[in-house]
């Protein structure tokens, strides 16, 4: 599997490099992401402009990343999602669970927000 991790201080980016993201590819990713958490990233940005097409194996993979987010406190932001696969997040009604954005820039902030809204419920 091609991609490309960007590790910062306060999250993570991974710039997915394949034009599927299919069963070639979902179990490399899946791996990955339980490695990334193992090793305390929370705030995860997933990059898939160059995916053009996932099928279910792709969308469980999706789905582990946002759960051990979840789990840590921390979040998956989805960037980028090309007509096909955001037809299929929306076919299995995940866009409600699912944090998308268009860019990431705009997914970076976001993670700086939820970093602040816990921070502020913590305190409460």
């Amino acid at each position: 599997m091609k991609y490309t991790i960007d590790k910062k201080e306060s999250y993570t980016i991974i710039t997915i490099d394949e034009k599927k993201l299919d069963t070639t590819v979902a179990p490399d990713l899946k791996s990955e992401f339980v490695k990334l958490n193992a090793e305390g990233i929370n705030n995860l940005i997933l990059d898939l402009s160059n995916v053009k097409y996932t099928d279910s194996s792709g969308l469980s993979s999706i789905l582990i990343a946002n759960r051990l987010c979840n789990s840590t406190g921390g979040l998956l932001v989805l960037t980028g999602l090309q007509d096909h696969v955001m037809k299929l997040i929306t076919i299995s009604k995940l866009e409600s669970v699912l944090h998308i954005l268009p860019t990431v820039e705009e997914a970076i902030d976001r993670v700086f927000l939820h970093a602040i809204e816990r921070d502020l419920t913590d305190k409460e």
